[in-house]
């Protein structure tokens, strides 16, 4: 049974920090990708950023949407089976919920092509 546990949401100024981690478990593959996205009350969910990675290889490849670029930054720690988003630089357009993502089966940034979801954690940015 795949679980993902988002933790590390909260209330923050704007041009402040966060770091959402999502730990998983139950996953086994030969290539994996885990995705970020969020969603804002009466908005469609959007795709934030994600990563893939080869478990003999180590990271692969790493995308993130253009209006996070140069703000946020996606890693991952592989002993920990855990995905960090690093959110810097803060706006308040980026309150929203924030889930993290995995089971791809077709592209990256489509929320539609993610099998598996954690519960999703708050982010309030305040102006």
């Amino acid at each position: 049974q795949v679980q993902l546990v988002e933790s590390g949401g909260g209330l923050v100024q704007s041009g402040g920090s966060l770091r959402l981690s999502c730990t998983s478990s139950g996953l086994f593959s030969s290539r994996y990708t885990m995705g970020w996205f969020r969603q804002a009350p009466e908005k469609e969910r959007e795709f934030v950023a994600a990563i893939s990675w080869i478990p003999w290889r180590g990271v692969v490849s790493t995308y993130s949407a253009d209006a996070v670029k140069g703000r946020f930054t996606i890693s991952r720690d592989g002993a920990n089976n855990t995905v960090y988003l690093q959110m810097n630089n803060l706006k308040p357009e980026d309150t929203s919920i924030y889930y993290c993502a995995s089971g791809l089966r077709g592209s990256y940034n489509l929320h539609h092509d993610y099998d598996y979801w954690g519960q999703g954690t708050q982010v309030t940015v305040s102006s």
